[in-house]
Order: C-alpha cells, then structure tokens, then sequence
C-alpha cells in the first residue's frame, strides 16, 4: 500500500509535509482533516491520543505521529537524496540542526499566539498578556533563524529538504497573527519568496484551502478520515 499523509486545515504546519512528499516523488496518499472540527471527535484518538495533525500512515499500515517522526520515515526512504542527505555528511548534520529548531523554538513561539485565538471563553486580559508574549517570542526566534540562513537558495544548498518543508508549513503564520512584517528578515523573506514559489507548495497549499489542483503524480487521491480511523485505528 502507498503511505498517507493525515494534514490539517486551517493553515496546518503539516502542509509542508504534503510539499516534502510531492519532492519525494514517490506515490502516496493524502487524508483532509479539519483541526476545528474532525480532529476533536473522539473517534480521533484512534488514530492520534493528542488530537494533532499530522498523522501518518506508514506502507505497512502503521501509525505514526509527530512532525520529526515522519519526517525521519521520509529520510529513510529518501534513496535518490531528493530531499536530504547521506546521514554521514555535514549537509545531513545542518539539515537535522535547522529542522530541530524549526519544530521546537521557531514553531512553539507561536503556541501563546494559538491559545489566545483558541480560548474557549475569551478574557481579553489574559489574550493579551499571551499575544503580547507570543509576539516576543516569535520576533526573537525569526532573529535567531534569520542569523542561521547563509547565502544558499535554501536552507541547505541549492534545492529545497525537509528542513525548507517544514519551515514552509509554519512561516505563514507570521503574517495570520499579524506579527510584524516579512521585511524585518531580508533572508528568510527572501528565502520565503523561492519556497513559495515552489510548484510543490503551491499544490499543498491549495489542497489545504480545499481547492482542485494537478500534482506531479506522485499523490494518488485522498482518503476519507472515516475510512482511515476504521482501517488504522487503534
């Protein structure tokens, strides 16, 4: 069986992995989740016991979660280095360094900016105290990355890797919560500006806003949720 790829919408961070697969190029399937509605259903847990996207569905029909786990199944299989590296190079050791802190400090600044949106009952004092913090945070994390970009096309030499996938799926939300401008870090405007232009983003993008777009082939449709709690779940 081909894996599938269980992404979130609105704006989830795994639409870079449905950008990872597509340069992969090997066939693979994708599952829709909505994060406001499906992904809070108790049948979920099934699949996932934190109720979190992404989720994955290994071509043995195993279930992994978490953004780093995939990403590693993807590595393992990436034999033709599409994009990563031979895990014995330096390229292989900076492309783990910068996925590293894309997931951890670059993703979870935004968290405070997520839990304000989120509450359940608004109080819009502690909203503000937590946008105010969140802010801090992600302006902070943009200067740290900003400082670790060199003078390659992407983050690792002169094609995008996983470390450009899963900044892609998270960047955006620097402009959702209205943070500060793109400007303020010329590199990774810069570098923004290329991945977004990547035929690949372009398609996951639009299948995450629900639109009808041809791919490169390598996906071969979507499943159901439905159908995937009840064949893989737990």
């Amino acid at each position: 069986m081909e894996p599938i790829l269980l992404y979130g919408y609105p704006l989830g961070s795994s639409m870079g992995l449905v950008a990872a697969l597509e340069w992969l190029g090997q066939p693979y399937r994708l599952c829709r989740v909505d994060m406001l509605g499906e992904m809070r259903d108790p049948s979920y847990a099934r699949i996932n016991l934190r109720h979190e996207t992404p989720a994955f569905i290994t071509d043995e029909g195993r279930v992994l979660s978490e953004t780093m786990a995939i990403a590693a199944w993807l590595e393992a299989r990436d034999v033709e280095r599409r994009i990563s590296f031979d895990p014995l190079t330096a390229e292989a050791d900076r492309m783990h360094q910068l996925m590293g802190f894309v997931n951890s400090g670059f993703t979870g600044a935004f968290t405070p900016l997520w839990i304000a949106l989120e509450m359940e009952v608004p109080d819009p004092t502690i909203q503000a105290m937590l946008r105010k913090s969140g802010i801090e945070r992600v302006i902070e994390r943009h200067d740290k990355l900003e400082a670790m970009i060199g003078e390659d096309a992407f983050l690792i030499g002169e094609h995008p890797t996983l470390a450009d996938a899963l900044l892609a799926g998270v960047a955006r939300w620097l402009e959702y919560f209205d943070v500060a401008a793109k400007a303020r870090w010329p590199k990774l405007a810069a570098l923004r500006q290329r991945l977004e232009a990547e035929p690949a983003v372009i398609y996951a993008t639009a299948l995450e806003s629900g639109e009808s777009i041809q791919g490169a082939g390598a996906c071969l449709g979507h499943v159901s949720l439905a159908e995937v709690i009840e064949r893989y779940g737990n």
